[in-house]
């Protein structure tokens, strides 16, 4: 029995002895050493990152928690910076003039083809006459510039008894060229001293209004001119943006409202303002197309000039219209004319029409010159109106 107690007592003291020594252990500090040896500040290639351990195959197996050290030294991301859009260089005027002479004469007018056959009869009678008159009113000539061209061409034919075809033109080339009257000032009001020049554009819906400002700013690009536009069509949805567009492929920068109806005289004004700062050469002002017979919209166009005035003078009133309304167009110009005082027009889509005769037309009853023709759809397809080379254009058979 006394074997049986000491064999007890020693079994108790070898339990106690090994449960004090764990607390010993499982309490004892660190030193820097031992830290240092658990923890080391830095890692071999081949060593494994916090939280890994191996497995049986010995891959890696890395806890769900990012690695600090490769985000300290991931590269940073590079920055996609879009590309600039390429700049055109648009065409020079004397080529687009050439070009759309070119295309007027292969145009369906009645000018060389119906009146001048009509002129070289043997023969030119009373119905006759009658035929050329009908032709020139057809022509949408107007008809006091009808009444006036015949008589003027009956007495010359009469005098001179010539039927050569040649003889002819010349004199139907002189009548018209009076007609169309090669002394009004055509150039554009494009000079300002110490300021930039303000171009206003109008029209009613439909002409093609922002196309023929994106258009006009490559005319004035091609001559070297510092321009800004102003889109102050604000009641169209993309007509900012398509104005933008034309802008961007010359390098000239737009000026437009980010709210959809926003007051398009602000924004005129914003863009004067913008381009007196840029100390620019020509501000063009891209305005909302509307009716002649809406008496507040026109009233509106005039607002817009007005405010426009407060910060400088609006150099140029450009009245765009299509050649295809025919006398219609004469109506418009009439409003518009007295709503803004315009002091130009912008004849489009002549190509598609044997109306050149709305050119006199026009002038005639505003006494406003037409100074830009449209014979086409592409960018560069407007020119500066020329009396001499539009008449020969006319004249010139296929």
């Amino acid at each position: 029995m006394e074997t049986s107690v000491l064999i007890t007592f020693v079994v108790l003291a070898v339990v106690l002895l090994g449960v004090v020594g764990g607390l010993l252990v499982r309490g004892r500090t660190l030193t820097p050493k031992q830290t240092k040896k658990l923890y080391p500040e830095t890692r071999d290639a081949d060593d494994l990152p916090p939280g890994a351990a191996e497995d049986a195959e010995g891959d890696t197996l890395v806890a769900d928690r990012p690695d600090t050290a490769e985000a300290d030294t991931a590269a940073p991301p590079v920055e996609q910076v879009p590309a600039e859009p390429e700049v055109e260089t648009p065409e020079p005027v004397s080529t687009r003039l050439a070009r759309l002479r070119a295309r007027l004469v292969k145009s369906n007018n009645v000018f060389g083809k119906s009146l001048l056959a009509l002129l070289s009869q043997d023969q030119i009678d009373d119905d006759v006459w009658d035929e050329i008159e009908e032709t020139l009113l057809t022509a949408d000539l107007g008809t006091d510039s009808t009444m006036e061209l015949v008589d003027t061409l009956r007495e010359r034919v009469t005098v001179e008894g010539s039927k050569d075809p040649q003889r002819v033109r010349a004199m139907l080339r002189e009548e018209l060229i009076k007609l169309i009257d090669p002394t009004l000032d055509r150039s554009l009001n494009t000079e300002a001293d110490s300021r930039p020049a303000v171009v206003l554009v109008v029209g009613v819906n439909g002409v093609g209004k922002t196309t023929t400002v994106g258009k006009l700013a490559r005319v004035l690009v091609a001559q070297d001119k510092d321009v800004i536009l102003g889109a102050a069509d604000t009641f169209r949805a993309a007509a900012a943006e398509q104005l933008t567009t034309w802008g961007a492929r010359v390098g000239v920068p737009t000026v437009s409202s980010e709210v959809e109806g926003a007051d398009p005289a602000s924004v005129a004004y914003e863009a004067v303002d913008k381009a007196t700062e840029l100390e620019s050469d020509v501000v063009l002002v891209d305005t909302a197309g509307r009716l002649q017979n809406k008496a507040n919209l026109m009233d509106e166009l005039g607002k817009v000039k007005r405010v426009i005035e407060k910060k400088s003078e609006v150099d140029e009133v450009l009245l765009v219209l299509d050649a295809t309304t025919g006398q219609n167009g004469l109506n418009q110009a009439k409003v518009f004319s007295e709503a803004v005082d315009v002091t130009g027009i912008v004849l489009t889509k002549l190509d598609g029409t044997a109306r050149g005769g709305i050119v006199v037309a026009i002038q005639r009853q505003l006494g406003v010159p037409v100074k830009l023709i449209g014979l086409g759809e592409g960018p560069d397809d407007l020119a500066p109106f020329e009396t001499e080379a539009f008449v020969d254009a006319l004249l010139e058979e296929q």
